[in-house]
């Protein structure tokens, strides 16, 4: 049975990379709870869009947009806003964890990397604080990953961007606390999204990774959902500055 947070029901939510992976579980979740949603992704939504208008009566506002264009992403932010109201909760969920090897990286690819890992989280971060400076109260869940705790190779622009993500994530909460502003991160293990079973999910890297885990079943993208809504409700209200890891028990955190 799905958890009800009262709270949520009309909050202004905005989501990156709300269309698609665990991004479309987390739009579906905060719909469920009545919350007015807003997303950005590059490729055309329309589809899921309508998916969610047939199954819960209401339409996720679908903005188009490249959140490595900066402006383009605070243009999107301000749209929002000027629809549901100014943003309450904002979900930095948007990645990209293409897989590289450190010898072949070159100054264009760590820039792109980057630009999508944290760049964009920090901007889109800056966009909603002033909203919710004037609302004296908000939450902020920038996504991470167990990747750079577990120390993998084959990514290393991304786990550097992950380590980022908890650094700006505790100087955030430090610096916008006296604010009523929570911002917390969020660290999935390996959630088999369509794009990880169609490009990295073989057999033998499945088996290896349940083997890490303590609960012997993978994770699929609604399993993230309930983290994200408990972090975004005033359930948590004296909660931030942290991480919280939803892996299956591959790592552990204090």
């Amino acid at each position: 049975m799905d958890a009800v947070f009262p709270d949520l029901k009309g909050a202004s939510v905005f989501i990156t990379g709300g269309g698609a992976g665990i991004g479309a579980s987390i739009t579906e979740g905060f719909l469920k709870q009545g919350a007015q949603v807003a997303f950005v992704q590059r490729s055309d939504a329309s589809d899921f869009c309508d998916e969610m208008e047939g199954k819960h009566g209401v339409r996720p506002l679908f903005l188009p947009c490249d959140i490595t264009d900066i402006g383009a992403l605070k243009s999107a932010i301000d749209h929002a806003a000027e629809a549901h109201g100014a943003i309450s909760v904002l979900v930095n969920n948007a990645a990209n964890d293409k897989r590289h090897e450190t010898l072949a990286v070159d100054e264009e690819f760590w820039d792109w990397s980057q630009a999508i890992n944290l760049k964009a989280y920090f901007f889109a971060c800056q966009a909603v604080l002033p909203g919710m400076q004037a609302a004296k109260g908000g939450a902020i869940i920038n996504f991470s990953s167990v990747s750079y705790m577990m120390g993998n190779s084959g990514y290393p622009s991304y786990t550097t961007a992950n380590a980022g993500i908890t650094g700006m994530t505790r100087s955030l909460a430090r610096e916008f606390g006296p604010d009523g502003i929570r911002v917390n991160a969020l660290a999935p293990g390996w959630v088999l999204t369509q794009k990880q079973l169609d490009m990295w999910a073989d057999p033998e890297s499945l088996a290896d990774h349940l083997e890490k885990q303590c609960l012997k079943e993978h994770l699929a993208p609604a399993d993230v959902v309930g983290g994200v809504l408990y972090l975004a409700s005033k359930v948590s209200r004296m909660m931030t500055g942290q991480v919280m890891v939803i892996d299956g028990g591959v790592v552990t955190t204090g």
